[in-house]
């Protein structure tokens, strides 16, 4: 009896101290699960789902986690955060490559998103905290915009509000103020919340901290609505017929470079049947006609054939058409976009100037070499880059090339629209990347970049999809995916800019700006309680 006694009275004394553990457990993993799903919800919020109202409550989600948290912690959470987000955001980069590569690439992108949430939770413990968080929000999209390998601002926050009641802002201030718009609305909801359970446990209200927060979230939505009338379809400078060219590919994949001569015809034969329907009768003649990147691979400077391919099919048309080509020059590769005249031939070019890292050129290459061979040869000779804005004058109107990976950078996009370039033309290849979100996302880019400059974009693609987007962010055509195709429509020309044109990266420095002095009163704020406690 006395053993049986002292064996009850031992795990009396065994539960009380493992139910502690458990719980602390519990404790830690909860916000550690938060941190991934709510970057998971970010995720969900982009296209090609149109689901852009649950950023905000993601951002809140987040806001929660990370608030009052140490800044190891908040490295942590925040490095969570960005793998729910960036895993499968970017899995279309893995599509043909395999897995490593899109492995490699989150775990790079997903440092910025926590060294972002490290800032934040220290910026939690300030008043005003939801200013100041999305500011180093911001910040950190900055720095992921620009190294390492020249940036890559996939992901950014404004790309996922083209359907959004946020998007007008991008008028205002481009993709930092919309971004910043959403994040806010975001960690002021957070704390909305957090105030109001905080009152019902208490009965007290801080009447400071309650009107950051209503602001946070009011501020946003109402600025939303007063930026609209920067957003117009109306025609500025009159109109022009547009036809936008789609040819398909062969087959999708990295294998359909080794059809070049296939996909030059495609576009080639598409062009001369849109020809015959003009003149059928069946559709508008068009001013001038766009085709994609890489609709010819074979350099036609050198070719003759691909030379006789394009003049044919410019002929049958009898307007000019503006043609991506992959170009040797000097023994230096160019992405080139080239005008070509039914009459004269090439007349102007733009050669790309935002070449894609690992895509069109390869970074250490010699390291990445001794890795995997097999990589070095998918990109054997580097791409060079352009150094000049490219602003084809067409039908008497000035039409900006911005070339595929190239809208998803801020500058680059202006740089055209201050070079006087009253429409947009965003010729891309998404073959590679076959059936993905990939397209739908940079689709949404160009939408988003519509609003900000005003200007009417068309999106010719290889392989889908292919699109013509108004001023206002409105898609009025688009094409199916692996199909030939070609649409012509007659859109307005604007030569006015939104203040986001004229400020530029103005709005992106003040953020960045406001997000340094915050954190540098948090750590000030920080010390100076560590040597009160210290006295």
């Amino acid at each position: 009896m006395t053993v049986t006694a002292t064996s009850v009275d031992e795990s009396d004394q065994l539960e009380p101290r493992t139910a502690p553990r458990a719980r602390d457990r519990a404790r830690r993993l909860v916000p550690a699960a938060a941190a991934a799903l709510a970057g998971l919800l970010l995720y969900v919020s982009f296209p090609p789902r149109t689901l852009w109202w649950l950023a905000p409550p993601a951002f809140a989600v987040l806001g929660w986690v990370l608030r009052g948290r140490g800044w190891k912690a908040g490295l942590g959470l925040g490095y969570l955060f960005g793998l729910g987000f960036l895993l499968p955001l970017l899995v279309w980069t893995g599509v043909e490559v395999g897995p490593g590569p899109w492995l490699a690439l989150v775990a790079i992108e997903a440092v910025f998103v926590a060294l972002v949430g490290a800032g934040i939770a220290a910026v939690s413990k300030l008043p005003g905290a939801p200013v100041w968080a999305a500011a180093v929000w911001i910040a950190g999209e900055a720095a992921r915009a620009r190294a390492p390998f020249n940036g890559f601002p996939w992901g950014k926050i404004a790309f996922g509000q083209a359907d959004g009641v946020f998007l007008p802002l991008a008028a205002v201030g481009g993709t930092p103020v919309l971004g910043f718009a959403v994040v806010l609305c975001g960690f002021g909801l957070h704390e909305a919340v957090r105030l109001g359970l905080a009152r019902r446990t208490t009965g007290v209200l801080r009447p400071a901290a309650a009107a950051v927060a209503a602001l946070s979230v009011g501020v946003p939505v109402l600025g939303a609505f007063a930026a609209r009338p920067l957003v117009s379809d109306k025609a500025e400078d009159g109109s022009v017929t547009v036809a936008v060219i789609q040819g398909n590919v062969p087959r999708a994949g990295l294998g359909f470079n080794a059809q070049r001569r296939a996909v030059l015809d495609y576009h080639a034969r598409e062009t001369e049947r849109l020809a015959a329907e003009v003149k059928a009768g069946k559709v508008p003649r068009p001013d001038f006609v766009l085709w994609p990147e890489n609709s010819s691979d074979i350099d036609p400077f050198t070719n003759p054939d691909a030379r006789t391919v394009i003049d044919a099919a410019a002929r049958a048309v009898g307007v000019p058409i503006s043609v991506g080509g992959v170009v040797e020059r000097d023994g230096k590769l160019y992405n080139e976009q080239i005008l070509w005249d039914p009459a004269k031939g090439p007349v102007d070019t733009y050669d790309k100037r935002q070449i894609q890292p690992f895509g069109e050129y390869l970074p250490l290459r010699s390291l990445i070499g001794a890795i995997n061979p097999d990589w070095t040869a998918m990109v054997r000779q580097d791409f060079s880059r352009g150094t000049e804005p490219g602003v084809f004058t067409m039908a008497g109107a000035e039409v900006g090339l911005v070339t595929c990976y190239e809208a998803a950078f801020d500058w680059a996009v202006r740089s055209e629209v201050t070079d006087g370039a009253q429409m947009i033309s965003v010729p891309s290849n998404n073959a590679t990347f076959d059936r993905s979100e990939m397209t739908y996302q940079q689709l949404a880019m160009s939408r988003v970049r519509a609003v900000e400059h005003s200007r009417t974009v068309a999106v010719p693609v290889t392989s889908g999809v292919s699109a013509f987007i108004l001023p206002d962010g409105r898609i009025t055509q688009r094409t199916g995916m692996f199909v030939a195709d070609s649409l012509v429509q007659k859109v307005p020309l604007r030569s006015s800019q939104t203040p986001a044109t004229r400020l530029g990266v103005l709005p992106e420095i003040a953020l960045v700006l406001v997000a340094a002095g915050a954190l540098g009163w948090a750590v000030g704020a920080g010390l100076r309680g560590r040597r009160a406690g210290d006295v």
